[in-house]
């Protein structure tokens, strides 16, 4: 199995158990912003590091860096941060679900920005497989009994599915925005691109955010930092999905990186029969069945 598959499949276990976390702040502790900036202010310094490790280990230079990579990782990285304050900001809402759904469309919306921005067209049938999935994402996510009368105009039509196509939206320009930034490197083998990219990009994110809370959440980095054992957490699980991301965007097209991450939603689901011994529904097993499907072709053809 290629290397940008297995990079892609652990990015997408560790995405699940940080954003379970993050809802776990969310709902307890901090405030969205304060959620979201957690995994910046420790991803930041531990992305610096392995970096730092890298360079030593292999007794090599940073590789090269223009005005290209600048404005691509930070595109990539202020869109990463609109999309993850648009996810914490579903955890609060009752049609968490939908909105979840749409977000999903990031793999569409993946597709079509990295046409228009680095002319990376996929195929017919790569698109087919890419649909196949995005199917059993919506068996998968939408609520199995929706509230009486909520037929689907109004079920989509609401803030939470605002939120959920806009987070997709923003994560697929991040996605092209990284894939950019890692192509426009010179020098350094996958993973050393992957991680400067990493670095570069979570550094500027935690100034960002840091400086957002300073100026209209005072007091919420103090409460980041006094949760630091569930944030700290939050921060090692980012730095080291966003790895897998951005390495395997390095290697592969974002859209087929983001196609063949859809299956987190199949880690939920196996969470939910091993440790919580929930029951799943027929249609839950087709979502399952359609997702792995999807990802089989998308390996067969691109992998």
């Amino acid at each position: 199995m290629d290397a940008w598959i297995l990079a892609t499949i652990a990015a997408a276990f560790l995405q699940n158990l940080r954003f379970l976390l993050q809802k776990r702040l969310a709902g307890t502790h901090l405030s969205t912003a304060g959620a979201t900036f957690a995994r910046f202010v420790w991803g930041a310094p531990l992305a610096v590091a392995l970096v730092a490790a890298l360079l030593a280990v292999r007794d090599t230079a940073l590789p090269g860096m223009d005005a290209r990579f600048w404005l691509a990782a930070l595109a990539g990285g202020v869109a990463q941060i609109m999309g993850t304050v648009f996810v914490v900001a579903l955890f609060g809402r009752r049609n968490f679900a939908v909105g979840i759904t749409l977000k999903k469309t990031e793999t569409f919306q993946t597709a079509l920005v990295g046409f228009v921005v680095l002319g990376e067209a996929v195929p017919p049938a790569a698109l087919g497989a890419i649909a196949v999935g995005f199917a059993g994402v919506v068996l998968l996510s939408d609520p199995p009994t929706p509230a009486p009368g909520q037929g689907w105009a109004r079920r989509l039509l609401n803030p939470s599915a605002g939120l959920g196509l806009g987070a997709g939206a923003m994560f697929g320009i991040s996605a092209t925005g990284y894939r950019a930034a890692g192509l426009a490197l010179e020098g350094g083998d996958a993973l050393l691109r992957a991680a400067v990219t990493l670095a570069a990009v979570t550094t500027a994110q935690a100034l960002v955010m840091g400086a957002w809370l300073a100026w209209r959440e005072r007091g919420e980095i103090r409460r980041v930092f006094r949760h630091w054992r569930i944030t700290g957490l939050v921060g090692l699980t980012s730095v080291a999905g966003s790895l897998g991301w951005f390495t395997a965007f390095t290697l592969q097209t974002a859209a087929y990186v983001q196609a063949v991450g859809q299956v987190e939603l199949v880690f939920t689901l196996l969470t939910s029969w091993l440790v919580f011994r929930e029951k799943s529904t027929r249609r839950e097993l087709t979502g399952i069945a359609l997702v792995v499907a999807s990802i089989l072709a998308l390996v067969l053809l691109v992998g």
